[in-house]
């Protein structure tokens, strides 16, 4: 169906993000009765077409709206508006679009405003590293960078990231294994290229991963959610809702959102499932580096007997997100439809970057960094405790991560986090993350790559919203 007269036009020249205008835009219409209960959604593809948009944008939107109960998704049919919605709905004018905020006061998930995650330090040692580790290879060019290179990357890093991989994380690879990335979220994409087709049921931590809840969308899976409890992912759960399912997605070293390790138990049982069913695990170890009490856990990889688990890791976490190097680690299986993935993508990894990272793992500057940012996060992390408490706020100290939770029982985390962040405080709700679980309102709050005085005052002014709520 075409969707012109209820959907309100997109302005692209308003400032405002064309996924908010779109989500409000359904939203509206739905809320309006313009789209009545039942009435069926285009396909995304579709949609994205007819209003000349990325269909990411769309299945966001879509994500969205199904997240908050306007619509509901049909196995094989498509999305539909929900009947489930009270008759009594205000049949009101769809909302008005939100002015823009002026630049300087935008919280977007990319700037560097407090509490924001994804953010990482760098010291002047680091930096003085880096810089005569870029020197040295421009000086005397590889002949590599001047010609394409392995949709694997160079051998070189993986001989680097596998004896890395070997030491830190128990993880059982060698370099033939090892497919370099840009970022992790190129690795998973790539993953699901090769594994999903349209309507494949993948099993997902509940609540999840945004950015991995958008990528099944968009590779037309469906989403199994399997609840999370203080072990992590309940196996018996996924086997109970979809003991076929294609692929698994865990976050076992510290689950996204909640922090929570897979115990032991549950990763047996994991990997016996996968081996049963013939499926694939993905194990997503985005921040296991960052562990402050004890060493770092080791990986479910390296429990893995059979040769079911996908190993992702990256960089993003470890040097900085602008450096676009990630990598998995495959079994066998997996490695030439991978690659053949990865040259229809974007071919190669940066020859450049690879080179100077190379070096950088190989003479042993690596190990000293993360020592250093280690005590530099543990400092954050303390000093951002500290300053909550201080505010009568309770909250736990995570034992690893770049990021904790702060409880909001009783109260509406997305309000919350949408009032702070007219203050210039990015603290993200987690509620919107559950799938089916009930939803524990939260916030998420990120210290790394965040000077200490300024997570005090980010605390500070976060007591006071939630006084005035």
């Amino acid at each position: 169906m075409a969707l012109d007269p209820v959907l309100p036009p997109l302005d692209r020249a308003s400032g405002v993000p064309v996924l908010r205008q779109l989500y409000l835009g359904l939203r509206g219409a739905i809320l309006s009765g313009g789209l009545a209960p039942g009435a069926r959604l285009p396909p995304t593809r579709i949609l994205a077409g007819q209003l000349g948009l990325a269909r990411n944008t769309v299945v966001a939107a879509y994500d969205q709206l199904l997240a908050e109960g306007f619509i509901e998704g049909r196995v094989g049919a498509g999305s539909f508006v929900s009947r489930d919605l009270p008759e009594d709905l205000e049949r009101a004018a769809p909302p008005a679009l939100p002015a823009a905020p002026p630049p300087a006061q935008e919280a977007d998930e990319f700037s560097a405003l407090p509490f924001n995650t994804g953010r990482t330090g760098w010291d002047a040692r680091s930096q003085r590293v880096w810089r005569t580790l870029a020197l040295r290879r421009l000086s005397a060019p590889d002949p590599a960078m001047f010609g394409y290179g392995d949709p694997q990357g160079s051998r070189a890093l993986r001989e680097a990231i596998a004896a890395y991989l070997r030491t830190a994380r128990a993880v059982r690879c060698d370099p033939d294994q090892v497919v370099v990335t840009a970022g992790a979220q190129q690795a998973i994409d790539l993953v699901l290229r090769v594994l999903v087709r349209p309507g494949d049921p993948v099993w997902v931590e509940d609540p999840c991963y945004p950015a991995l809840r958008a990528a099944l969308a968009a590779a037309g899976a469906r989403l199994i959610p399997v609840p999370v409890d203080a072990q992590g992912m309940q196996v018996a759960a996924g086997v109970a809702a979809a003991p076929e399912a294609r692929l698994a997605y865990v976050t076992p070293s510290a689950q996204y959102p909640l922090g929570v390790v897979l115990s032991m138990a549950r990763r047996l049982e994991l990997l016996a499932w996968a081996r049963r069913a013939g499926a694939f695990v993905l194990e997503d170890d985005y921040d296991s580096e960052f562990r402050y009490a004890g060493r770092p856990l080791a990986s479910l990889q390296g429990v893995d007997e059979a040769g079911r688990v996908i190993y992702v890791g990256t960089f993003s976490k470890v040097l900085f997100p602008g450096l676009r190097l990630g990598y998995c680690v495959l079994p066998p299986s997996l490695l030439a439809p991978l690659r053949e993935a990865r040259l229809r993508s974007d071919w190669h990894p940066a020859t450049l970057a690879e080179g100077v990272v190379t070096d950088f793992l190989a003479e042993g500057h690596f190990a000293q960094h993360l020592r250093r940012m280690r005590l530099q996060y543990r400092a954050a992390r303390d000093a951002l405790v500290a300053a909550l408490r201080e505010q009568g706020l309770e909250v736990e100290a995570p034992d690893q991560g770049l990021k904790l939770l702060l409880p909001l029982p009783g109260r509406q985390d997305v309000a919350v986090a949408q009032t702070a962040a007219r203050r210039g405080v990015v603290a993200r709700p987690v509620s919107p993350m559950h799938l089916a679980s009930a939803a524990a309102p939260a916030l998420m709050l990120g210290f790394s790559g965040h000077d200490p005085a300024a997570l005090r005052r980010a605390a500070r002014l976060l007591a006071g919203v939630l006084r005035e709520a």
